[in-house]
């Protein structure tokens, strides 16, 4: 079976016109004559999308029209999981060959159809361009035109020139308007059709932030820290960790402690509504412990109510007995004023 292989491949590639290439790929192209998919180069070749979200593309492509192709239906039909599935969608949504168009039917309702497109970037071209590139539709045969009725002929001294009828073109549809007259037109540079919303796959990914610690891991934080690691499995059986995993996640359940958190919040907290199935527990605890940390509780001076400024009390005047402002009994402005006044005229 494999000389007959090596047979008829030796045979093929003798078939390729011109020399070979000493190395790099060689294309045996097999016509196809039924069941095949026209890809453009533009998809299979695309600097930025990743190789799942091309093949993806081409499968989309392949497929009938009408055929489901939400995250469902594609997990239920093809190997990869719901979250690859996912990401190579939404990579195709940012370069514009997958779209999501809100459509009325007829009976009133609203349904989201899920549109492909193989080129993506030829929607965005103008309208005169596209038309100038598409050859012309050819006209309706027009029925003949009537001929002239005879002319009598005139005498030979006197001769009468004859009309001669040139055809014309037929009218255009005058509910159509005059046939445009094609105008070359500079068409603008080309620019990126749809810009991409999402960092490409191979983007560096932000480091994850560390897991807390306390400001000073007593032997009483941390007995209590390792106590309510062991214990979660008492209470979610699906939380079993390692005791290398309780020692390491011991330093972040101490930070949750020293911050006056109880233990029973802590638990619930770290075991609430997990994913189904729990693959990594000690993944999920150390992720929960991390993004989910409270902050410090406040102390009474924070707590306290904000001081008023004093309030200067009123004091009556000893001389015009006038109530005014002012933390020592005395005069007031104006009898200070008076008195000065006085002592400069004397």
């Amino acid at each position: 079976m494999d000389t007959q292989q090596n047979t008829a491949l030796t045979r093929a590639l003798a078939e390729l016109p011109g020399p070979l290439p000493a190395r790099g790929v060689l294309h045996v192209t097999i016509r196809h004559t039924d069941r095949f998919t026209v890809v453009g180069n533009d998809l299979a070749q695309h600097p930025t999308l990743s190789t799942t979200a091309v093949g993806f593309a081409v499968r989309i492509q392949s497929l009938p029209q009408g055929t489901e192709v939400g995250i469902k239906a594609l997990a239920a039909r093809f190997p990869e999981g719901e979250k690859l599935i996912a990401t190579a969608l939404r990579e195709l949504e940012a370069h514009g060959y997958l779209q999501r168009a809100r459509t009325r039917l007829p009976n009133g309702r609203i349904v989201t159809r899920t549109v492909f497109c193989n080129q993506p970037a030829a929607l965005l071209r103008p309208r005169a361009a596209t038309a100038a590139a598409e050859p012309p539709v050819p006209l309706p045969p027009q029925p003949p035109l009537p001929l002239p009725a005879p002319v009598p002929e005139a005498p030979a001294e006197l001769p009468v020139p004859v009309p001669v009828l040139v055809p014309q073109a037929p009218d255009p549809d005058p509910g159509l308007g005059p046939a445009p007259t094609p105008v070359p037109e500079e068409l603008p540079p080309p620019t990126a059709a749809f810009a991409p919303r999402l960092p490409p796959p191979t983007a560096p990914k932000p480091p994850r932030p560390p897991l807390p610690h306390p400001r000073e891991l007593t032997p009483e934080l941390a007995r209590a820290a390792t106590a309510l690691l062991s214990d979660l499995r008492n209470h979610a059986p699906q939380f079993i960790l390692s005791e290398a995993q309780v020692q390491q996640l011991a330093p972040g359940v101490a930070a949750w402690l020293e911050r006056d958190a109880h233990p029973d919040t802590i638990r619930h907290i770290l075991t609430n509504n997990p994913p189904q199935p729990v693959t990594y527990p000690a993944h999920l605890v150390k992720h929960r412990l991390t993004t989910l940390l409270p902050p410090p509780l406040p102390g009474t001076l924070e707590l306290a109510p904000p001081r008023r400024a004093p309030v200067t009390p009123f004091q009556t005047c000893d001389g015009c007995e006038r109530a005014f402002r002012s933390p020592t009994p005395g005069h007031c402005r104006d009898c200070r004023t008076r008195t000065l006044d006085l002592r400069a005229a004397a």
